[in-house]
């Protein structure tokens, strides 16, 4: 007999998250793999609490072995902001190109994003230009889909919550106690159903903070193919500022 569950570990301003597996054994193990998946496998009946903290424990462990991972991967080039890179809107794949005018702004194509200022070489200010149309994008996308999303949960009383959008380094969201639920800018570069995926994560622990089984039982009643869409975004790597 064995029962999983996706756990989050909070050593300082880090975040590790992890796959916790009960099982018939003895003891407790955490193994940090080369996928840079962290797993633990715990005898059955030990509170997931307690694995958290031997988690946050084992931290420096755990954090050095994924840098020493991360070395083996392949990395994405870091964006340079001239023509024909590859950027992204909704999930879907768009070549850039750069246009020399009078005029500045972003324009969306079908298969491209096209941006224009007086200098086409003036690389920084194409990624300025860039970050603030995607910044636009996403403050309509993502309260769109939040107001989407909301009347899933409502009906256990969760009431509208206050939306922040922002560049996070370690998670695509977050809520808070105080409901307000704060969503990564570079969600609206993914596809609508992870996008979803992301909002109802984030709407749940409006219910239930932690994740507990008492979480993942509402996650799986209110979005039953969650696991599906966390696979998927997880494998939308995106490119190096």
């Amino acid at each position: 007999m064995t029962a999983t569950l996706q756990r989050t570990a909070h050593f300082g301003a880090r975040t590790i998250p992890y796959t916790l597996t009960f099982a018939e054994r003895r003891t407790l193990t955490i193994r940090v793999h080369p996928d840079l998946r962290v797993t633990a496998d715990a005898p059955l009946g030990t509170p997931p609490e307690e694995v958290d903290a031997r988690v946050v424990r084992r931290a420096p462990w755990v954090l050095r072995r994924l840098r020493q991972y991360e070395t083996y991967l392949p990395h994405l080039p870091a964006r340079q902001y001239v023509s024909g890179e590859t950027h992204r809107y909704l999930g879907r794949q768009l070549r850039l190109r750069v246009v020399g005018g009078e005029e500045e702004g972003v324009l969306l194509g079908r298969s491209e994003l096209q941006v224009l200022l007086p200098d086409k070489t003036d690389r920084a200010r194409v990624r300025a230009l860039l970050t603030d149309w995607y910044q636009e994008r996403a403050a309509e996308v993502l309260a769109e889909r939040l107001a989407v999303c909301l009347p899933r949960v409502q009906y256990l009383g969760v009431a509208a919550p206050r939306l922040a959008i922002r560049a996070m380094s370690t998670r695509w969201g977050s809520a808070s106690a105080a409901g307000r639920v704060t969503l990564n800018v570079k969600l609206v570069q993914m596809p609508v159903r992870c996008i979803d995926y992301v909002v109802i994560h984030e709407l749940c622990h409006l219910v239930h903070p932690n994740h507990s089984a008492e979480y993942y039982r509402l996650l799986d009643r209110i979005l039953p193919d969650w696991r599906e869409r966390r696979d998927r975004l997880n494998t939308q790597e995106l490119p190096a500022e």
